[in-house]
Parts: C-alpha cells; sequence; structure tokens
C-alpha cells in the first residue's frame, strides 16, 4: 500500500469517528434539553396548583368566615380558575377529641371505643405525657414549677401521631384514633359537629343515643339546646362553642390534567389582624 493512500485512510477514519461523536453529543444535549424542559413544566405546573390550594384556602376561609351560627362540618365549595378549579371540604376540629386536653376518662372512653388493651394504662400514660407529674397530683392542682420543668420536649401533643410514642399504642391504634382526635380542639366536644363515632366514644353514650343526637340535630341544625335531654351523662364533655380551627381537605385539577391535594387546619381568631391563620399543612397524594 502506497504512502498516500494510507494517510487517505486514516484521515476517513478520524473524520468518521468525528462526525460520530458530534451525533452522540447532539443526541445528548437533545435528551438534556427534553429532560430540562420536562422539569421547567412540572415546576410550572406544581407552581400554579399551589396556587389554585391557596385560592381554595382563601375560599374556606370565607365560607367559615360566613357561617355564624351555622355547623361548617363537611361544608364543600368550589372555585374555578382560568388555570384549572380546586375543591374543598370543611371539618370542624371542634368535633374531635383533643388527645392533649380531654379529661382521662374521656380518653378511656376513647381507647375501649376501638379496642385497645390496657385502655386505662395508655390513658394514663397520655395524661402524664402532656402533663408530667399530673397522676400524682390531687384533682385540679396546679403543676409546681418543679414538675413544669422536667415536662418533655414533645409535650403538649402538637400532632396526633405522637400516639405512636405513648407505650401500648400500635400502628392499627394509631390509625383507628385519626379520624376521631385532633390537637387543635378543647377540652369537650362540639356536639353539633361531632361524628357518629366520636359521639359513641364518649363515656355514656350508646348507639340508640347516638341516633337520637344525630336525629336531633339534622331537625333543628341552628337549636343546640334540644341535645340538653339526650345526651345524658356525655352532658359534662360537650359544650357548643363557636367554630374556630377547622381542617380544610384540598384538591386541585390543572386544564392540563395535572392535580395535587393537601390538608390544612385554619384558626379565625375574633379581633384578629389576619383573616385567619394555617395552624398545619400537609400536602397529600393526589388522585
Amino acid at each position: 500500500m502506497r504512502a498516500g493512500d494510507s494517510r487517505r485512510g486514516m484521515v476517513l477514519v478520524i473524520v468518521l469517528w468525528t462526525i460520530a461523536l458530534l451525533a452522540g453529543l447532539a443526541m445528548a444535549a437533545s435528551t438534556t434539553f427534553r429532560g430540562f424542559a420536562g422539569i421547567v413544566t412540572v415546576d410550572r405546573d406544581r407552581i400554579r396548583a399551589d396556587a389554585l390550594l391557596t385560592a381554595g384556602l382563601e375560599a374556606a376561609a370565607g365560607v367559615l368566615a360566613a357561617s355564624s351560627d351555622r355547623a361548617v362540618d363537611g361544608v364543600e365549595t368550589a372555585v374555578t380558575l382560568p388555570t384549572g378549579a380546586v375543591r374543598a371540604r370543611l371539618r370542624d376540629e371542634g368535633g374531635r377529641i383533643d388527645i392533649g386536653k380531654a379529661p382521662v376518662e374521656v380518653l378511656v372512653s376513647l381507647l375501649r371505643f376501638i379496642g385497645a388493651r390496657g385502655a386505662q394504662d395508655i390513658a394514663q400514660e397520655i395524661v402524664e405525657w402532656r402533663d408530667p407529674g399530673a397522676a400524682s397530683r390531687p384533682s385540679g392542682a396546679s403543676p409546681s414549677p418543679a414538675q413544669g420543668a422536667d415536662k418533655p420536649a414533645v409535650a403538649p401533643f402538637t400532632d396526633v401521631r405522637l400516639l405512636a410514642r405513648i407505650h401500648g399504642m400500635t400502628p392499627e391504634l394509631v390509625t383507628a384514633l385519626t379520624p376521631l382526635t385532633t390537637v387543635f380542639g378543647s377540652e369537650t366536644v362540639n356536639p353539633m359537629t361531632a361524628s357518629a363515632d366520636v359521639l359513641a366514644a364518649l363515656p355514656g353514650v350508646d348507639r340508640e343515643r347516638v341516633g337520637a343526637i344525630l336525629e336531633t340535630r339534622r331537625r333543628f341544625p341552628t337549636d343546640p339546646a334540644r341535645l340538653e335531654g339526650i345526651l345524658g351523662p356525655a352532658q359534662k364533655y360537650v359544650q357548643v362553642k363557636p367554630q374556630q380551627a377547622v381542617s380544610v381537605e384540598l384538591a386541585a385539577r390543572l386544564a392540563d390534567g395535572f392535580g395535587a391535594a393537601a390538608r390544612a387546619v385554619i384558626i379565625q381568631l375574633p379581633g384578629d389582624s389576619e383573616p385567619y391563620r394555617v395552624l398545619a399543612w400537609s400536602p397529600l397524594p393526589s388522585s
């Protein structure tokens, strides 16, 4: 083979390798650009979905502000914008049993209602968790400064899921308690918004009494005084009071099909400088 032919062959190999390299770089750049464009699209959709969720929260706060003496538990509202739509469902937190404030006898009854073993011991430990030294103090006595200084950093309860740290509380029990309990309520339960299971979990309330309460509430939704003769022993554990803290389940859907969901807890306080305040915000899986 002549030297000139050898050089031409080498040049041809180099050219072919260069073309292959450029083609590979072009393909990589194209793939990177498509991935970047996809990320930008997803981020844009998330921003729009977040805006819809915020609009739904504003609408829910408006419903709560306009409710006056009307119970908003189970009330739904919707907002439609050019970018999509959002639905909001309100639930009164006062209609649940507050694990951080409920009396020990209510906690015992609640635990027995869901089938917990050792309900008395678990309830006592819950009370001790939220208020160390309470079990050893006379009824109605306040904790001393020394007792208060020993309180664990997680007390009082800030989330129902903290019950998992209580001895004897299994994941199944925590799951069963979650829809019946809250950390945004009070010592008593609102009988006008409590679910049938919450009412049945109160001391001295059987299923027959629950049915009577629900029927009276349905017939006279703005007259809670009619419940007084029906509540029986549970009268001391309930109180009708203005709704302040409500949980809001939000579900947004963009025009292109992108979905987002969240659960928030908001509160409206008399004379507050803000129309409402957000106590909790939890993103949820979108259906």
